[in-house]
């Protein structure tokens, strides 16, 4: 067994390029305090969020897991969407904290699952997770993100893609009359450039096109909000095929990983648009796997509903940092 330990409290951390997000953890296993919110942009960097939000956590907190939208590069994370660098020993020393850990987002994802209760969830179809085998979670927010877990000695190890940058092209007659009209990102048609927060939009305006409509120059938001005002409307039509292409590729990384664990989604977009899934649709384009199509139908799906999830899942990692397959020798802070 490792030695490697957090001294608690810890606190917790999720960084993106809007918003952190702040929790503390007095004792193993004890439930979250209350989570402070904070502007990405009014700090210049991690230490001066963490002065700005110990005052409000209800104790000074002796150590920290933190996990942010960008590459983990040794013991450093840049953001990918602001212009903080997270330098772990630097915020140790700054911060005064005795340990700390730095996890890109969907690695925080992907550790995160073990301790997921199913009451923080919506189950897509019929079946149940069993937690045996391969797991994946992905979800897009301002990009698109995927990651799996592997088991083996009781120890979870997360396994990192980039599955988000794979060329991502049409299935059914839907989807080829709209793709030519697709806006590409940095020249090509990713999953990414379809699935991401953008990708609603992008999906919703080409769909307009095919149909010989102007281009409706729609943010998600504005799509979102249509689809929700009129529900037989075309912007509540683009969100159902949006929903069917997220599943197809669901499906997809489901079979890449074998994940007979099950496949979660997570992320910031999703949960927005929940009034407009179907889960049988859902289902039928993600089992369209042959002729592994017998796999696919046995893997679970889910998504995420708590917004919380990935904190509740870095307090259990500080609570039993064996349980996990990460290299705390080269990536401890302190």
């Amino acid at each position: 067994m490792s030695a490697f330990a957090f001294p608690f409290p810890v606190v917790v951390c999720d960084t993106g390029g809007t918003n952190v997000r702040f929790a503390l953890s007095s004792e193993p296993g004890a439930p979250l305090g209350p989570i402070t919110h904070l502007i990405t942009d009014d700090y210049p960097g991690l230490p001066e969020a963490i002065e700005a939000a110990a005052p409000k956590l209800g104790a000074r907190p002796r150590s920290m897991i933190v996990c942010g939208a960008g590459p983990v590069v040794g013991r450093k994370l840049k953001l990918t969407n602001a212009p903080w660098v997270m330098d772990g020993p630097e915020t140790a020393r700054r911060a005064g904290l005795a340990q700390g850990l730095l996890l890109n987002d969907f690695e925080a994802q992907a550790l995160s699952l073990p301790a997921i209760q199913a009451d923080w969830t919506r189950k897509i179809g019929p079946l149940a997770f069993a937690g045996h085998g391969p797991q994946v979670i992905l979800g897009p927010g301002t990009g698109l993100g995927i990651a799996a877990l592997v088991e083996a000695d009781g120890r979870f190890t997360p396994v990192s893609s980039e599955a988000c940058h794979i060329d991502f092209g049409p299935v059914t007659d839907e989807e080829f009359a709209l793709w030519p009209h697709l806006e590409r990102a940095h020249g090509r048609i990713t999953s990414e450039s379809v699935i991401s927060g953008a990708g609603l939009a992008r999906v919703h305006r080409a769909r307009m096109m095919a149909k010989g409509e102007p281009d409706p120059k729609l943010e998600p938001q504005q799509v979102t909000a249509a689809a929700a005002a009129d529900p037989n409307g075309d912007a509540a039509a683009s969100l159902r095929l949006y929903w069917r292409i997220v599943a197809r590729f669901a499906g997809d990384m489901a079979v890449t990983f074998v994940a007979t664990g099950g496949v979660t989604l997570a992320g910031g977009v999703l949960p927005r648009v929940i009034d407009f899934l179907d889960d049988s649709a859902f289902r039928a384009a993600f089992e369209a796997k042959a002729p592994v199509d017998a796999l696919a139908r046995s893997i679970p799906t889910r998504l995420i509903t708590r917004s919380d999830a990935v904190l509740a899942g870095m307090a259990a990692i500080a609570a039993a940092p064996d349980r996990y397959g990460v290299d705390y020798s080269s990536r401890g802070w302190v």
